[in-house]
């Protein structure tokens, strides 16, 4: 008998899959999945399965167990079964989550879960497939308009990033709809767990999600996912043109100074704002791996536009003071 055609949503996130594994500049010899049991990271792991054999890659999945739920081990187990029936090397971790922690828990379990993401990844030299879809994206977007976050939160969450670390964090299905993913999982029998996270009020996300973005959807037609979606890619584009142009600049106007570095006030007040702006963010994110807010970023821009002798200011992690024709930010004692 001949096989049974392949399920249109089946096909739409391997394509993902198989096209995100093609941009990598070099085929290495594994991949690490991050795998959480749901629909997302599970059709995420059932099509890197498929397509990586096919290259000759080695599959890696791993279930981080935080231990906020009620049987939490119980359900990261199955996930790992679920991948092992795919053929994958599927791994569990048991991390500790500091619920006190700035940030509250959600923000605590994502560091952890990162972290253990990122000591894998280096373990095997592999690059880490992310199960983030374009609604995962379109509401990205959206809580960084609500929260006036600016240029850099609107672009969204990248296909492709490399960290500090060099550990690669790549995001194939940021161009597929949750619904695929689900109807991917239900055509190929696999089985998977719904967080009820996803569905507690009280994250601001969720009520983007059951709430927000359905009245939008109402309201001014459907499409209104992938047009966040479209717009965080068009802004991605943008900044990555302009983080060019500002790393070019810096080369020229920033000199070492005691306990940090200083950039030219001439230099600065030549750029235009939006210019002047970015190149204190970038400054102090990389010489002290802070980022700064908007205000915090204004006020050290008026050391320059506006100066009338005041003195050091405070930021995290370091200060910024007007002295000699520079901006001179030290690290704090």
């Amino acid at each position: 008998m001949p096989d049974a055609p392949l399920a249109p949503v089946v096909a739409e996130v391997r394509l993902a899959v198989r096209t995100a594994l093609a941009t990598l500049e070099d085929a290495p010899p594994r991949v690490v999945v991050a795998l959480s049991g749901g629909a997302d990271s599970l059709a995420l792991a059932a099509a890197t399965a498929f397509e990586a054999k096919r290259r000759g890659i080695e599959v890696v999945s791993l279930t981080v167990d935080h231990g906020l739920q009620d049987g939490s081990a119980t359900i990261a187990g199955r996930a790992a079964e679920a991948a092992e029936a795919l053929g994958i090397r599927a791994l569990v971790e048991r991390v500790e989550v500091d619920g006190g922690a700035e940030g509250g828990p959600e923000a605590a379990a994502r560091e952890a879960r990162y972290g253990a993401l990122r000591a894998l990844a280096l373990r095997e030299g592999a690059p880490v497939l992310l199960g983030h879809t374009l609604d995962d994206q379109a509401e990205t977007v959206l809580l960084g308009l609500a929260r006036g976050s600016g240029a850099a939160s609107l672009r969204g969450m990248a296909p492709v990033r490399e960290d500090l670390d060099g550990v690669r964090w790549v995001r194939p299905l940021l161009g597929v709809r949750r619904s695929v993913t689900r109807a991917a999982c239900a055509a190929e029998g696999v089985a998977w767990w719904d967080d009820p996270h996803n569905e507690d009020p009280r994250y601001a996300r969720v009520r983007v999600r059951n709430r927000a973005l359905p009245v939008l959807e109402e309201e001014l037609g459907p499409g209104i996912a992938e047009a966040l979606a479209r717009t965080a890619e068009q802004l991605r584009e943008d900044a990555e043109a302009f983080d060019e142009m500002i790393h070019e600049t810096i080369e020229d106007i920033v000199e070492p100074a005691e306990a940090g570095i200083a950039v030219s006030i001439a230099a600065l007040a030549a750029n235009p704002a939006a210019l002047r702006n970015r190149i204190i963010r970038l400054v102090v994110a990389s010489e002290f791996g802070v980022g700064l807010t908007r205000r915090q970023t204004l006020e050290v821009a008026r050391l320059v536009t506006d100066w009338s002798g005041q003195g050091p200011i405070d930021l995290p992690s370091c200060t910024a003071e007007r002295a000699a024709g520079r901006i001179v930010f030290a690290a704090r004692a």
